[in-house]
């Protein structure tokens, strides 16, 4: 089969890249070529209505055309004068031997003049002296209409061209944006050949190894991700097609291995659905295990339960948040109150930790919000603390507050998170430690809960280590809004 020539991706966004800059650069030029010549032709025909409106003040005090004198008054060579009355018939005409018996009521400069008092023509050739001239027009209160002209000659012609100065400016930045836009569209192109690369030899079914990295930035990211991932994913297959002949057990670790690998990839609420079934199908399959070994099995499917209830209610929470907002029903609320009993509520579980709680809020605070997602964000903040801080003490305190707003701080003197970590750590199913995570009966959503629950009450929330040790998460909160 004959291959077809394509030309590659990089080459033809680059393409597409010209080109609309070609036709960008084009209308501009278009536009300021039009605009400038414009700008230049009516500031000429202010400077000719300026000897027309003195001509007429000249006639207007009875001199004749020969009297007035205009010396001085302009600044052409050689500047035509034209009188025509209100038939369009010329009476005088500076240039002339003799005057022409032709109407002028359709020279565009003199239909200007009489409909609207003045009027000009850009160039335009004359028939009775056989040179081109831009004409400028006005009428006078006698209903005589003093025309003006001044040769289209090359010193003309200059003054009413463009500036080019700026359209080459304009070019030489074209350019320049062009020739950027190559090497970014070089660097993409780069990017899409070697996962093109990466497509065809996964296709063949060749062994992939994660020995050359992709540039360091967000495609290059994915990209890394991706065939880290086959290359996991290679490196299971091959343990499980070596290990294939080995014993019952080893089979089914390998295929826990496999579920566990699958499970990554999936969305992070199979897993305890995973974890259900291997129970019952462990009870269903072995119908006489001890009653040691079946609690066991029965209490490891409700903790499963459990977590998928609690995974099923933070999803539906922080997608009510996120789709619903507006429709949350807001309240009075008296935050002092609500955090005192949340503090109480999670007492006995700190205490079980070895760890205390203390309030540092002396002031009433009251604001208009949703009662339960506040609550969500101050037991979220304290089971965290409780479950992955390794502290011995959780603080909330009030760093500022007046009539319109509030900063509160959770802290703790515990380990505190990496920094590298710390601008994820608000992203829905992140997790520091996924092990401890899921030991600790997480469901990766807790701090995602409480960052949508103070954006949706108007609110900020920040977190950073503490310089004695443990995090400090501060929020910000309108107390009227």
């Amino acid at each position: 089969m004959k291959q077809t020539l394509r030309i590659p991706y990089a080459r033809r966004l680059y393409l597409w890249l010209l080109g609309y800059s070609a036709i960008l650069l084009g209308c501009f030029l278009v536009f300021q070529y039009t605009r400038e010549r414009e700008f230049k032709s009516s500031e000429l025909n202010a400077q000719l209505q300026i000897v027309n409106s003195y001509i007429l003040d000249e006639l207007g005090r009875g001199k004749d055309m020969k009297e007035v004198d205009l010396e001085g008054l302009h600044p052409f060579g050689d500047l035509r004068v034209s009188v025509i009355d209100s038939k369009g018939k010329v009476i005088y005409d500076n240039s002339l031997d003799s005057l022409p018996h032709d109407s002028h009521l359709l020279r565009q400069e003199i239909r200007d003049a009489l409909s609207r008092g003045t009027g000009f023509s850009v160039r335009r050739h004359s028939q009775s002296t056989g040179l081109s001239y831009f004409y400028s027009a006005r009428k006078g209160e006698s209903g005589y209409v003093v025309r003006t002209a001044v040769p289209y000659s090359v010193t003309l012609s200059s003054l009413l061209r463009a500036d080019y100065g700026f359209i080459w400016f304009m070019c030489i930045v074209t350019v320049v944006m062009c020739v950027l836009g190559f090497f970014a569209t070089r660097r993409l192109g780069q990017h899409i050949s070697r996962l093109n690369r990466f497509a065809e030899n996964a296709e063949k079914g060749l062994k992939i190894y994660d020995t050359e990295p992709f540039p360091h930035d967000e495609l290059g990211d994915i990209s890394n991700h991706i065939v880290r991932l086959y290359a996991s994913l290679q490196k299971a297959v091959s343990d499980r097609d070596r290990e294939h002949s080995a014993a019952l057990k080893q089979e089914r670790e390998k295929e826990r291995i496999k579920r566990q690998l699958t499970d990554n990839i999936n969305h992070e609420l199979k897993t305890p659905v995973a974890s259900i079934r291997v129970c019952l199908e462990t009870l269903l399959t072995h119908p006489y295990l001890s009653r040691e070994k079946r609690e066991e099995f029965l209490k490891r499917s409700f903790t499963n339960i459990d977590r998928l209830s609690k995974l099923l209610a933070d999803v539906a929470l922080i997608t009510r948040m996120t789709e619903g907002g507006d429709a949350i029903a807001r309240t009075q609320v008296d935050l002092t109150s609500l955090i005192i009993d949340t503090i109480q509520d999670c007492r006995p579980a700190a205490e079980a930790a070895g760890i205390e709680i203390t309030m540092d809020i002396e002031r009433e605070l009251k604001m208009r919000g949703n009662a339960q997602l506040l609550t969500s964000v101050f037991h979220n903040l304290i089971d965290n603390a409780v479950a992955y801080s390794g502290g011995s003490e959780i603080c909330i305190s009030v760093k500022y507050a007046n009539t319109i707003r509030c900063t509160l701080t959770v802290a703790d003197n515990g380990t505190g998170v990496d920094p590298v970590h710390l601008p994820r750590i608000f992203e829905r199913f992140y997790r520091v430690d996924k092990g401890r995570s899921r030991a600790a009966g997480g469901t990766g959503l807790g701090l995602s809960i409480v960052k949508n629950a103070i954006l949706l009450h108007h609110g900020k929330i920040s977190v950073e280590n503490r310089p004695t040790g443990g995090l400090l998460f501060t929020i910000t909160l309108p107390l009227a809004y």
